[in-house]
């Protein structure tokens, strides 16, 4: 891959936000994308004008406005922002500002508070002819690519799956407190995941625990695949926080913790009663793939690895060749925000459709 000063052409671009998250993991991503930051903002003027420093920016803007009035020769918009007092995600008003400005916009995920929000960026879009993307991370993992790469093989025929993230639905009675959902609102992430993989559901049922708030999900496919999506609230801090398996038809893929990759391949067999050694043939066996961290390698950055990195270097990849980003984009947003909303307002054990 190129880095960013191998590109060719470059993305034009403003960056709103220079908090902790944008500084640490989106920020540093731009050194791998064909995007030259010319202008960021920040209501923090000390800390704005130090991260526009650090990161090359031209100008410095002490608000979001500011920038987007006088920027005129800018092409995309990055929003990095966190949630307002009340824990709602602030993209909304500041995306369908840059859209109206006649900008293509990225935002971080989660993107909004609930599904009847996505009509706003959708309003925008349509009116400016521009592009929004959400950075579902999770979609660009380079171990779930792989996954979404050999899933696609029809030989593979996926039948089920398991996926598992820690997260704790609050009870009934609080899911109308903005603050008391915010820290689920991070359910869009492991969600996209399946999204990006199998796409969208037909419906679900689920059943949580009144001890943690974890629970289960119990989803299907028109397509006829059936899953669980298992929201492990209650884990120990210390345990690693996903782990997905896909089956197929003879063979099936284990990713643990986003980065151990297993590949049981078709074909095998356990061996015969009177075998000695559980070591079979060699074209059958489980190929395995962890990176490793002692050397200085892209491969082995947490950028990569979390996504990060290829989330945005595939949004200005697609706007600079004119084409509509086809993962993140506003049919993926919706689809997974009413999902999230059907969850929420949902009740156990009943049958929850999706169209």
């Amino acid at each position: 891959m190129l880095l960013n000063y191998e590109y060719q052409k470059k993305l034009r671009i403003g960056f709103i936000g220079a908090g902790e998250h944008a500084y640490c993991n989106i920020l540093p991503c731009l050194q791998y994308a064909p995007v030259d930051l010319i202008a960021l903002a920040d209501p923090d003027k000390s800390r704005g004008l130090a991260v526009a420093r650090q990161f090359g920016a031209k100008r410095f803007y002490p608000n979001y406005k500011a920038l987007l009035k006088k920027e005129k020769d800018l092409e995309a918009i990055f929003i990095v922002v966190g949630p307002d007092k009340e824990g709602k995600p602030q993209y909304k008003e500041i995306a369908v500002a840059a859209l109206e400005a006649g900008f293509h916009v990225w935002i971080d995920a989660p993107p909004c508070a609930s599904g009847d929000e996505v009509s706003y960026f959708t309003n925008a879009c349509l009116m400016s002819n521009k592009f929004l993307t959400t950075g579902f991370k999770k979609m660009f993992m380079p171990a779930y690519l792989k996954v979404a790469e050999l899933i696609e093989n029809a030989d593979f025929e996926v039948s089920t799956f398991s996926y598992r993230y820690p997260l704790s639905l609050p009870p009934e009675e609080e899911r109308k407190d903005p603050k008391a959902m915010a820290a689920f609102l991070q359910f869009v992430h492991p969600y996209s995941l399946l999204v990006r993989l199998f796409g969208e559901c037909e419906g679900f049922t689920y059943m949580r625990s009144r001890i943690t708030g974890g629970l289960v999900m119990n989803i299907r496919y028109r397509s006829g695949i059936v899953g669980t999506l298992h929201l492990t609230g209650g884990q120990s801090a210390t345990s690693p926080l996903e782990r997905l398996e896909v089956i197929g038809n003879g063979e099936n893929i284990v990713v643990e913790n986003g980065i151990r990759f297993i590949h049981y391949r078709a074909g095998g067999t356990r061996g015969k009663d009177r075998e000695i050694s559980y070591i079979g043939p060699e074209q059958h066996a489980p190929i395995f793939w962890e990176p490793e961290f002692s050397l200085g390698k892209l491969y082995n950055k947490q950028l990569f690895l979390q996504g990060y990195a290829n989330c945005i270097r595939y949004f200005a990849e697609s706007i600079l060749a004119g084409e509509p980003p086809k993962h993140g984009n506003l049919v993926d947003m919706l689809h997974i925000m009413q999902i999230y909303d059907r969850l929420c307002q949902g009740q156990e054990n009943e049958w929850i459709t999706t169209y």
